[in-house]
């Protein structure tokens, strides 16, 4: 096995303090989910060091938070300017540690940076309201004020944008703030950091952790963080919101998913079938806003059927850095047989596999995680395929009589994270607004991936939580609102 000094990207580094340190203790190979070749090796933090970081956060947090809020987020423009001229380095680095494509990699990582856009608006998403003469005499205010050291705990999926939703807002409010990103793909967000090194943020407010179980138990147990922010599947994240609750801290713990897109008789098929596609096999459907169930009206059921396996069919399946490559690898061996395994599952419970990809090679790639599309038709609500979160490319197509019965077979998820409609019909849109139970909703359109300024949406075992990630919502969990209350009597 080669040397970490033999591997292409060597260790991963921690960021502490403003300086670079190698992790104490060891841990795994990043690996090519591609090419199976290792290209660095990241270790694993101890509890130690993670109260080294909370210890420098602190220290620098006294200062930061009396800064004037237009100083705070300077460093934030230079970081989104870093960010623009770094992103296709960086989108190549996301490809080849994760394996998403390179157009997906820099359209993940524009959506991190429009986080950071909207983070340097926080003069005005820090404004807490006033009211004269509350009551008589008496004027009343609230007033928004950082906390401390916050944390948050990203995912393997999109190491380049997750990070984004929590680190410049949790900055800008006047906070200290540390990282620890997936254990799996950690190169992409160490060169983020190298850009923040650059930005000009003041020692020990912006810090990166690497590690992995352990390390997160240090960080749910340590005293003096304040809150912490994770993304990751439900199991987890209802585990990291009862032990960050039980340790008094505010969490925000954003689970997995099982979304499901509507195709109402009156949509327009092709456009509909395109974009189902796409949200179902986009990064390999290993994000939580892929909608794997599609439900259609009876009447368009086989026309709708025949139109996926066309455009599913056009997808190219290879590596990521390839220029035709529409769908890539998954992240580890170990996960591409997970996905196998649901695929098998859903065929002995007598779906009807009708596009197989199981059995795709790809010239050159032979070591890779790779699996082709996956589309069964079909498939009904008792069905494991049709009620667990895959994280693969397997869309599963099943029909319904009318609208009101495909939001009752949604609505009927444990998960409400996303859901889709096509229609051509008003009223049908309105219904699904009023009835769908999810917290990010789209009418014709693919994917419901809110924008910055709006926050990302969750509901039943897809949050745990109060306050969600990005706009109002973060800048909330990353403050308390004190209220003051002024009289001043006649003298």
């Amino acid at each position: 096995m080669s040397s970490d000094t033999d591997l292409r990207y060597g260790k991963v580094q921690n960021y502490v303090a403003g300086e670079w340190h190698s992790p104490d203790e060891d841990g795994q190979a990043v690996v090519n989910p591609a090419t199976g070749e290792p290209i660095a090796h990241v270790g694993f933090s101890s509890a130690d060091a993670v109260d080294d970081a909370v210890v420098a956060g602190y220290e620098a947090f006294e200062d930061w938070s009396r800064r004037p809020v237009e100083e705070r987020i300077q460093p934030l423009f230079n970081f989104k300017q870093l960010l623009e001229e770094n992103q296709d380095e960086l989108a190549e680095l996301l490809a080849q540690e994760h394996g998403k494509t390179f157009n997906e990699a820099k359209g993940e990582l524009r959506r991190g940076i429009e986080n950071v856009e909207v983070a340097c608006g926080i003069p005005n998403l820090m404004q807490a309201g006033h009211v004269e003469n509350a009551a008589p005499s008496i004027d009343e205010t609230a007033v928004r004020q950082p906390l401390g050291v916050f944390a948050a705990v990203t995912p393997f999926n999109f190491p380049g944008m997750i990070p984004l939703w929590f680190l410049p807002y949790a900055v800008a409010t006047g906070n200290a703030f540390i990282l620890k990103p997936s254990e799996q793909d950690p190169l992409t967000t160490q060169h983020m950091f190298e850009l923040v090194e650059e930005a000009g943020f003041p020692d020990g407010i912006v810090q990166l952790i690497n590690g992995s179980v352990n390390t997160v138990e240090a960080i749910l147990e340590h005293d003096d963080i304040e809150g912490v922010s994770f993304v990751g599947s439900t199991p987890v994240a209802k585990s990291i919101y009862e032990q960050g609750a039980a340790n008094g801290k505010r969490v925000q713990a954003q689970g997995g998913a099982k979304n499901h897109v509507i195709i109402t008789e009156s949509a327009d098929l092709e456009f509909a079938a395109e974009k189902t596609v796409g949200s179902a096999l986009a990064c390999s459907g290993e994000r939580c806003l892929a909608n794997d169930v599609a439900i259609i009206e009876e009447s368009v059921y086989q026309e709708f059927v025949d139109l996926v396996i066309s455009e599913a069919q056009q997808q190219v399946v290879g590596y990521g850095l390839d220029e035709e490559t529409t769908v890539g690898p998954l992240i580890t061996p170990e996960h591409e047989q997970r996905v196998r395994n649901y695929v098998e599952t859903g065929v002995q419970e007598g779906g009807e596999l009708v596009l197989d990809g199981r059995d795709i090679e790809v010239e050159g790639y032979e070591d890779g995680n790779f699996l082709g599309p996956c589309i069964f038709r079909d498939i009904t609500t008792d069905m494991v395929i049709a009620q667990e979160e895959i994280f693969g490319p397997v869309l599963g197509l099943m029909s319904a009589t009318d609208l009101e019965e495909a939001i009752e077979i949604m609505n009927e998820s444990d998960y409400g994270n996303a859901a889709s409609l096509f229609t051509s019909r008003g009223a049908d849109a309105r219904k699904f607004r009023h009835d769908a139970e999810a917290g990010n909703l789209a009418v014709n359109a693919g994917t419901a991936a809110p924008m910055a300024f709006f926050h990302f949406g969750g509901e039943k075992d897809s949050f745990f939580g109060d306050l969600h990630a990005q706009a109002e919502d973060v800048v909330r969990f990353y403050t308390d609102e004190t209220i003051y209350i002024e009289r001043w009597p006649d003298s």
